[in-house]
């Protein structure tokens, strides 16, 4: 039984993530950490209109498998997790999907599950239902997580950047749960504020609830058209943050990504700073994080987790881990947030004068990514044939085949080949001054492959 993909257990609150999956999964859980000792859950859900009956249903199960929940209401994901430090925690979301979808995340002591407490829970669930006996259900109680939380974001972003005194910022919460976080936050930090999309509706009628350069039309008029230095969107759960500059203009996500993993990379006085990403993350993370004196670890997509959990136990000091639009501070939690990203840039902004100073350093080539239809189960033999085929096809490049294929050049261009986990597709990822002749010919190697296969 697969039920989590890269980011929990995602689908149609009707047909998949529906209340009977949330009791068992609530059960499942429930059942694995009894076993190991662990009774308490803090259960929250984002702003869905399906929220408060899957999260009544994951409840049922968690109390019904021994443990204890404190009931947390309405939250941003990160939030959760901060509240998950020392237990377990369950969120309810779907994260920037479409408003019929809603989902699971699973987190312990500040973290995702990583893959084996997932399948673990997916075993327990295939299983069937494992109750404690009657004298052992849990009780549940509320707790107040977002002072907190909202409290703990600002004191860290303090450590970063300068004072917003003075700083307008226009914030896109996008009817999403980060209209109970970000811009309270950004004022307690003495920023001028201004919303759009600031009440919580789960149904998203501002905007769809993923934030691309198509969706924050609005902000990017209002930014580019008013008075505020920059703008800043978020997703439905605010872990994701888009970033827009004075012109209006979407920052691209790997920029972001650059400018904080050097700021980090910098402030660290460790022996071996490590910055944590992916492979479909740009070159110019590992330009600046070189620069700054550090070096970059990739992991697979949805594992930023497993990948500064290894890192670590090769005695790197991880200061970061981000793949695109996604950020760990590390110094804060081990969670993405969101939350904390749009209050530390905004800080390092702060201090540099503007968001066109901290971009200045970051060399940004063209980029393009592709994807060439592919049946699922014809996806590993096509991945088995691109990893001697595309070496052949650029003997100039080093080649990392650890998660699906990465070729990197000598001017610092590179070209990823991976399956999606979730389409029949396969994914071409380029960045080069001659990012359309790069990706053609890559591109013409993965058809090949396919026809083949």
């Amino acid at each position: 039984m697969d039920l989590f993909g890269t980011a929990g257990i995602r689908g149609d609150a009707a047909e998949t993530v529906d209340p009977e999956l949330a009791l068992a999964v609530g059960t499942a859980a429930a059942s694995e950490a009894r076993d190991g000792g662990d009774r308490e859950f803090v259960v929250s859900r984002d702003g869905r209109v399906t929220g408060p009956a899957l999260a009544a249903a994951a409840t049922a199960g968690l109390e019904s498998a021994g443990a204890r929940v404190l009931r947390a209401g309405v939250l941003p994901t990160p939030a959760l997790a901060y509240a998950s430090r020392g237990r377990r925690g369950i969120q309810l979301t779907a994260s920037h999907n479409p408003p019929e979808d809603n989902g699971i995340k699973l987190f312990v002591d500040g973290e995702e599950y990583d893959r084996d407490a997932e399948r673990a829970v997916e075993a327990s669930v295939a299983d069937g239902a494992s109750y404690a006996t009657w004298d052992e259900w849990g009780d549940t109680e509320s707790l107040d997580v977002l002072p907190d939380y909202r409290a703990a974001v600002t004191e860290y972003a303090s450590e970063h950047g300068a004072p917003l005194a003075g700083l307008t910022v226009a914030v896109d919460c996008g009817n999403g749960v980060a209209a109970l976080a970000t811009p309270q936050v950004l004022r307690a930090l003495g920023a001028h504020v201004v919303t759009l999309n600031a009440n919580v509706d789960g149904h998203f009628p501002g905007r769809p609830s993923k934030p691309t350069p198509e969706t924050v039309t609005d902000l990017r008029e209002f930014v580019a058209n008013g008075d505020a230095a920059f703008g800043i969107a978020h997703d439905g759960d605010a872990d994701r943050i888009v970033l827009v500059d004075g012109d209006g203009d979407v920052v691209h996500e790997d920029t972001v990504v650059a400018v904080l993993a050097e700021h980090y990379t910098d402030a660290s006085d460790a022996d071996d700073p490590v910055v944590v990403t992916t492979p479909n993350a740009s070159a110019r993370i590992d330009e600046r994080v070189e620069a700054a004196g550090g070096r970059v670890e990739r992991v697979r997509l949805g594992a930023l987790h497993e990948g500064i959990a290894a890192a670590r136990e090769d005695g790197g000091d991880v200061v970061f881990a981000a793949e695109p639009w996604k950020h760990v501070h590390t110094g804060f939690g081990g969670w993405i947030d969101g939350v904390t990203s749009a209050a530390i840039l905004s800080r390092l902004a702060a201090d540099a004068g503007g968001l066109a100073p901290l971009r200045e350093p970051v060399t940004e080539r063209p980029y393009r990514k592709v994807s060439v239809e592919c049946p699922d189960d014809e996806k590993a033999a096509v991945m088995a044939a691109l990893g001697d085929d595309l070496p052949a096809a650029f003997p100039d490049a080093d080649v990392d085949t650890e998660y699906g294929v990465r070729l990197s050049f000598p001017d610092a261009s590179w070209v990823l080949v991976r399956p999606s986990g979730t389409e029949p597709y396969v994914r071409v990822y380029a960045e080069s001054e001659d990012v359309d002749d790069l990706v053609e010919a890559a591109v013409g190697v993965v058809r090949d492959a396919v026809e083949d296969a």
